[in-house]
């Protein structure tokens, strides 16, 4: 096949530095918008990334995701967080640089060893929530950034209280406050992955959070406990290729890079929507919070817990879309794509179908329960973490952690809305926010005490992978009233 007989879907006309504005200022707004004028595939064109054909045609989307993963480069397509997370992250290696990573890194995400992580993010999560106040409008979105990091590094690190670990904390910290805030975004699309590390504010904070990184790893590696600890790194340092070979530090450092950023920004933003949408829902606000009181089932599972954040997840997904390079001209939709081209799975649009979703933009955790006339997330209809070989390997752990973190939340304090009117989407860098920070008033429980009785919470199950992947409208007054 030929690149020339390309038939790429249609798309908005405006230039290609407004639609790189409105991607980075408003990108649901325009995805919505594109797909109600051009359908389920359309074709953008955004700086540094030449260009993308969206969809949100779940056919489409299982073909991305069960295709051979040697024409359909998930790494390419994330190198804007090269600069960042390093060559080595899993997140922008392909074919058996990737798969090789991947196998590295899956024993630490093992269910029965995340179930130990539980209380460590209870115990975090709670110290947290007894220093919020009461009784006046407190963003919680910069809270839940401290409780998902501070687990993150825990589980991470396995230390929380010696001088390095505070340094990298705060190093980390400074680092996501530049390439987070909105006031930078604009100035990072420009410069893109290549020109990025050439700014000198940047790459300042850049080596400083590297010594801090590899300054833990140095530390660790002389430790004797490595087989009794549990933490990440300590996996990772005994973990070895299929050569024998261990991880080198560069290696380590990207990776635990990869741990820490991926891991806690996302989660955070969350359950940020979480705790937002269920305050504008008094009814189910309460009906998870009983569920909560009285444990999990026999079985193990928070059922209405698991649909909260299955839905908040659906309707407010922290990152609106997923893409794999072309490496070679690919027919997908009816359209021949040419090599070089992104195909884009667009979790925002494909999360908002009606004839998937009924009401779409409404929040219904209902939609999830069987016994309740609702079915399971669908392995291409739900997509918050991506899918196929390349799903996230977080995606248990940040579901587990969300459990956790709002159980302790809905058991020690009352919550209601800090503002009169549902929060809109706030875009942060590449992530969807609550525009005012998820603003809640918090209240005590009238009789709890401090240390509530804990329920066993079970780690979700890792959604399935089709055989094959593992061998190789906008928003209306539907929304408003949301």
């Amino acid at each position: 096949m030929r690149n020339d007989t390309a038939t790429l879907p249609p798309g908005p006309r405006m230039p290609s530095a407004l639609q790189t504005a409105l991607w980075f200022r408003r990108a649901q707004w325009l995805l919505g918008a594109c797909q109600a004028r051009f359908g389920a595939m359309f074709t953008l064109t955004i700086a540094n990334e030449h260009t993308w054909v969206v969809t949100s045609d779940p056919d489409v989307i299982k073909q991305v995701f069960t295709g051979d993963p040697r024409l359909l480069h998930a790494g390419e397509a994330n190198r804007v967080l090269l600069p960042i997370l390093g060559p080595n992250s899993v997140l922008l290696l392909d074919e058996a640089a990737h798969m090789g990573q991947r196998k590295l890194m899956l024993p630490a995400f093992h269910g029965e060893r995340m179930q130990r992580y539980g209380q460590l993010m209870a115990q975090v999560a709670g110290e947290e929530i007894e220093r919020w106040p009461l009784g006046r409008p407190y963003p919680l979105r910069p809270r839940m950034q401290a409780v998902t990091l501070e687990i993150i590094l825990r589980a991470v690190f396995g230390v929380s209280e010696e001088p390095g670990v505070e340094r990298l904390r705060s190093e980390l910290r400074r680092l996501l406050d530049i390439t987070t805030s909105p006031r930078h975004t604009a100035v990072l699309a420009v410069l893109g992955p290549e020109r990025l590390p050439r700014v000198p504010a940047f790459r300042r904070d850049l080596e400083r959070l590297d010594r801090a990184v590899y300054e833990q790893i140095s530390e660790r590696r002389r430790a004797g406990d490595l087989a009794e600890r549990d933490d990440i790194m300590s996996l990772l340092l005994q973990a070895t290729h299929e050569d024998g070979s261990p991880m080198s530090d560069r290696e380590l450092r990207d990776e635990l890079l990869t741990l820490l950023i991926a891991g806690h920004e996302t989660t955070a933003n969350a359950l940020s929507w979480a705790v937002e949408r269920l305050c504008r829902h008094p009814e189910k606000l309460e009906r998870l919070t009983e569920e909560a009181r009285g444990g999990a089932s026999s079985s193990g599972e928070s059922a209405y817990m698991q649909a909260v954040i299955q839905e908040t997840l659906r309707l407010r997904p922290v990152i609106s879309i997923v893409a794999r390079r072309l490496v070679e001209p690919m027919e997908l939709g009816g359209h021949l794509l040419p090599a070089g081209a992104a195909i884009v799975p667009s979790i925002y649009l494909v999360h908002h179908r009606g004839d998937v979703y009924p009401q779409p933009f409404q929040f219904r955790p209902e939609r999830f329960l069987e016994d309740e006339g609702g079915r399971p997330p669908g392995t291409y209809t739900w997509i918050p973490f991506g899918g196929g070989v390349r799903r996230c390997l977080g995606a248990a752990f940040a579901q587990f952690e969300m459990e956790v973190v709002l159980r302790e939340l809905v058991l020690r304090r009352t919550l209601a809305p800090g503002r009169p009117r549902s929060e809109r989407v706030y875009r942060r860098a590449i992530t969807e926010t609550p525009r005012h920070d998820a603003e809640v008033v918090l209240g005590p429980h009238v009789g709890a005490g401090p240390e509530p009785e804990r329920a066993q919470v079970a780690v979700p199950a890792a959604q399935p992978v089709a055989a094959a992947a593992a061998a190789g409208r906008g928003p209306s007054a539907e929304a408003a009233a949301a």
